[in-house]
């Protein structure tokens, strides 16, 4: 019975390819199991979360990459209506152009990836404006014990506070983009178009210089998400084989037994048709 039992136990841990099949194989191993298991979902979640914050970031830079075409195009036709040649009904040609780029650049500040707005907001207060406020960072968390573990800040650019400058220096650029005061004005503002005329060229040169500056932070960010997944991966690989390690069978050594039990299985067997003939011998010389 005792070889019967192992045999069975032998056959059930190949065909599961587990070594704990109950709880009574191993309860403290089980234990333990259950919560790498746990650790191994959740850290799978936070690497599936990452991907998604890594494509949120491409978006971006696509988006940004978009804006500086823009703006660049922009530039350029600024240049163009400064040549002596042109005559007024060329320059308003070139307006007409200058005019609708204007209304992409404030439908790309716009534009949202599943839902979530790309670039950050603005708060009117008091006749202020105040650009990329709190709420435009995006928490990332980078590990299986989620808030109370690594976290990445995700930074919606702000992309509006890049294209606005004080309205009393708009020809020649000279504040900070993201300035507040009533007087702002902004590439991407839909309903107030800015004609060719208003602005100079160094407006457009430190527009350029911000949106690149945005880009830098984007792709700073990006590169500390790739690290953290990178490191997910290898903890999830670990966390794999410490639990592997106790709940998978090692098919060498427990074929070897089931080889063992089968055999001693059969010889039990072989001994006890043996003895139960031995006792008909028996009957046979009372007969």
């Amino acid at each position: 019975a005792k070889n019967n039992k192992n045999l069975q136990d032998s056959l059930t841990r190949l065909s599961s390819g587990k070594r704990i099949t109950k709880p009574a194989d191993d309860a403290g191993g089980l234990a333990v199991s259950m919560k790498l298991t746990a650790s191994i979902n959740r850290t799978r979640a936070a690497i599936s979360n990452i991907q998604n914050s890594l494509s949120f970031g491409e978006v971006q830079d696509g988006a940004l990459q978009a804006a500086t075409r823009i703006v660049d195009r922009l530039a350029e036709l600024k240049s163009l209506s400064l040549d002596v040649m042109k005559s007024t009904a060329d320059i308003s040609n070139y307006n007409t152009e200058f005019q609708a780029l204007q209304q992409q650049l404030q439908s790309i500040t716009a534009e949202t990836f599943n839902g979530v707005s790309l670039f950050a907001g603005t708060t009117a207060s008091g006749g202020s404006t105040t650009f990329g406020t709190d709420k435009n960072v995006v928490s990332v968390f980078t590990s299986d014990r989620g808030a109370a573990g690594s976290v990445v800040s995700l930074h919606k650019a702000t992309l509006l506070a890049a294209l606005t400058f004080n309205g009393s220096n708009a020809g020649s650029a000279t504040t900070d983009a993201g300035a507040t005061g009533g007087s702002n004005i902004t590439l991407a503002n839909a309903s107030n178009m800015l004609s060719i005329g208003a602005l100079g060229i160094s407006f457009f040169t430190k527009a350029l210089e911000n949106i690149a500056t945005l880009r830098a932070e984007n792709g700073a960010t990006m590169t500390r998400l790739q690290f953290a997944e990178d490191h997910l991966r290898l903890t999830s690989a670990n966390l794999e084989a410490a639990n592997s390690r106790i709940m998978d069978v090692d098919v060498a050594s427990e074929s070897t037994a089931l080889a063992k039990y089968n055999i001693l299985s059969q010889a039990s067997a072989a001994m006890l048709a043996q003895a139960n003939m031995s006792q008909s011998t028996a009957l046979m010389l009372l007969g």
